[in-house]
């Protein structure tokens, strides 16, 4: 049997890649392989190990929030700043649209950014349909070129709103101690692996050579990820925003 460093998986990674060892060998006859009871063992980890998966889900919606906050921030902030840098511009025709901005701007406050997550989702909400409904204000943004940060504006907040309401439906994710999950789990996994070789040299009338091949080839496709990975790694890429080792 090829083994695989466990350490070296992440998170988001490890409980697929148990699941996976579980199917694949739930396929085949263990307890006439005499492989029973370390598969049960295995396989009753799985919940634990679901936790794992939860929690990690969370962390990754509340990353993603971050990060469409922070565009957000930087939206209401250029539209901000391109209506004061317009102002000082000694173009007549401009006069009369940054006018309609700035009272726009007053109207709904100019410090959107500085609010919770809530309240500056309503606010910027608030903030652009007041842009979409209003004619002169519509007009004000294309004649300073603006549309594209509206529109760009509006995208952002929609994807924020949705993804917030997604992480608050959902059950909070009681924390859980990955390390000592995952170190029994490892101490299982090894000890699968050792009954699959143990047996098959005991026992040689009895095939293992299929579920041998398929677990070696999920095993390999996972070490030559993980290869791949640590080869970007020193070369200085930043691998944290890759997305996490599957196999279909």
């Amino acid at each position: 049997m090829d083994r695989l460093q466990y350490k070296e998986l992440w998170n988001s990674e490890y409980p697929l890649f148990v699941e996976q060892v579980v199917e694949i060998s739930g396929k085949y006859n263990l307890e006439s392989l005499h492989l029973s009871k370390p598969y049960e063992r295995v396989k009753v980890l799985l919940p634990g190990l679901g936790s794992i998966k939860a929690q990690e889900l969370s962390n990754f919606k509340s990353n993603q929030l971050k990060i469409l906050d922070n565009e957000r921030n930087v939206l209401l902030d250029s539209i901000r700043k391109g209506v004061k840098n317009f102002g000082k511009m000694s173009i007549p025709l401009l006069g009369p649209h940054v006018a309609v901005m700035n009272r726009f701007l007053n109207v709904h406050g100019r410090d959107i950014g500085d609010d919770s997550y809530i309240s500056k989702t309503k606010r910027t909400r608030d903030f652009l349909n007041d842009w979409n409904t209003k004619a002169d204000v519509k007009a004000a943004v294309i004649a300073l070129s603006m549309t594209i940060l509206f529109d760009q504006l509006l995208l952002v907040n929609t994807q924020f709103a949705d993804l917030y309401l997604q992480r608050t439906g959902e059950k909070a994710t009681e924390k859980v101690n990955t390390m000592e999950l995952r170190s029994t789990s490892d101490k299982m996994l090894m000890g699968f692996m050792n009954a699959i070789e143990y047996c098959s040299s005991e026992y040689e009338d009895l095939d293992y050579q299929g579920l041998a091949n398929e677990l070696n080839e999920l095993i390999a496709h996972y070490k030559s990820a993980l290869k791949a990975r640590a080869t970007r790694r020193n070369s200085g890429k930043d691998i944290s925003t890759e997305a996490p080792i599957n196999r279909a």
